[in-house]
């Protein structure tokens, strides 16, 4: 299976007061997320589809990881 040569360094920083997270790849903000759902459509947009966003190999969370949002817990429908 060939790998491509450069998978972009994504970041998805740590929660804001409110819980959102901002979410950068290199040094391009993508946008904020308040769900992991959100991480998932802004690296879709980005052309970064391909990115298993729970692989902590490729996606770096910073204080916490896919499951933590703090203070929206409310946010899901489920």
């Amino acid at each position: 299976m060939a790998h491509p040569a450069h998978h972009p360094h994504v970041v998805v920083h740590s929660p804001a007061l409110d819980g959102s997270r901002r979410v950068t790849a290199d040094d391009h903000n993508l946008g904020v997320a308040s769900h992991l759902d959100d991480v998932v459509e802004l690296l879709r947009l980005a052309d970064l589809d391909r990115v298993e966003v729970e692989n902590e190999d490729i996606v770096e969370w910073q204080g916490g990881g896919p499951d933590d949002w703090p203070g929206l817990s409310e946010h899901h429908d489920r």
